[in-house]
């Protein structure tokens, strides 16, 4: 599906809001009172676009689009973005943040997964455009630093978070699974198929009616599914999929876009992200859904893009800080 607005318009989205220090939300606990400082003094890589996560991901939608299109007009700033930011120095704060106390959960598992997201889309960048290579070469070891704690937290986790916001599990390991994959990282990627079995595996006839929540920006059912079909084998996932899919009626709140009724609430707009989210997991799965389904996901996708993305690069902060990375996600 093509972008249905100019890719220059997320390019310039992404660039202004990467470079906006405030306002802003941390995700941040001071151990001491040497610990009050600004963002940029905290993060100088992802300081920018309103939240850590976001700003990561706004990072993730101009490596997306430089790759996919290298002659794009705002390449050069974009360029230039990176090579201020990706630096060796830059990186090292940001990992030293990490290793400092009560900074164990910090951004687990969202901000984790967008940052080996990220990751993954500069490996594989680098693979034919060889100006990514230094961005490549000097995160990796922030992407390292998270995938080593996606190790250690999953063995940990009995069960995992449904919810349809930040701490999803499901969504974070669907990222992270990008990132296994193109960085060939075995260990990630078997652990991530253990934990998916271990908390997905039984589900049965979701109760999908129960969603969305008045925040939520992630479908806690579609991005189940969307990570089983990921790991299951192409017969493991129609018996999964006969167990796990919702009753007629209750599917049908899957196919509907949400209506946002103030979009200048940033808990509220999270309800654009959901219809995004949406389109992005349905896209996904359409391609192994049994034949009746076939039509109205189809109609379901183009209804929930329809819907949010007018809203992506224009109008209030607290949308448009984060939405066209979520936009980009259901287009390409």
């Amino acid at each position: 599906m093509p972008l249905t607005l100019p890719s220059s318009a997320y390019a310039r989205i992404a660039l202004d809001n990467i470079g906006q220090e405030y306002p802003n939300k941390l995700d941040h606990v001071m151990n001491t009172a040497v610990d009050v400082r600004s963002p940029r003094d905290l993060h100088p890589v992802f300081f920018g676009s309103y939240d850590w996560h976001s700003a990561v991901h706004m990072h993730w939608l101009l490596v997306r689009l430089l790759h996919r299109q290298p002659d794009l007009a705002e390449a050069g700033d974009i360029t230039a973005l990176f090579d201020r930011q990706f630096t060796s120095a830059h990186v090292a704060t940001e990992i030293a943040y990490l290793h400092q106390p009560s900074r164990t959960t910090f951004e687990r598992t969202y901000g984790w997964a967008w940052l080996l997201k990220l990751q993954a889309e500069l490996i594989d960048m680098a693979r034919t455009q060889p100006r990514a290579e230094p961005w490549r070469d000097a995160l990796q070891p922030l992407a390292d630093a998270f995938a080593e704690r996606f190790l250690h937290y999953l063995p940990l986790a009995q069960f995992p978070i449904r919810a349809g916001t930040h701490a999803n599990s499901a969504f974070g390991l669907l990222l992270a699974l990008d990132y296994a994959e193109t960085a060939g990282h075995g260990p990630l990627c078997n652990r991530i198929e253990l934990s998916s079995r271990k908390w997905y595996g039984e589900d049965h006839q979701y109760p999908a009616g129960y969603e969305p929540g008045g925040d939520d920006f992630l479908s806690g059912g579609l991005v189940e599914a969307a990570l089983m079909r990921r790991v299951l084998d192409t017969g493991e996932l129609v018996g999964w999929w006969q167990r796990f899919c919702p009753t007629s009626e209750s599917l049908q709140s899957w196919l509907k876009p949400v209506a946002v009724s103030d979009r200048s609430d940033p808990k509220m707009a999270h309800l654009d992200g959901l219809n995004l989210s949406r389109a992005w997991c349905w896209s996904m799965l359409s391609p192994d859904l049994p034949a009746s389904l076939q039509e109205p996901v189809a109609l379901a996708i183009e209804r929930h893009l329809a819907a949010s993305l007018p809203h992506a690069v224009g109008g209030d902060y607290v949308g448009t800080h984060w939405l066209a990375s979520f936009a980009l996600l259901a287009l390409t």
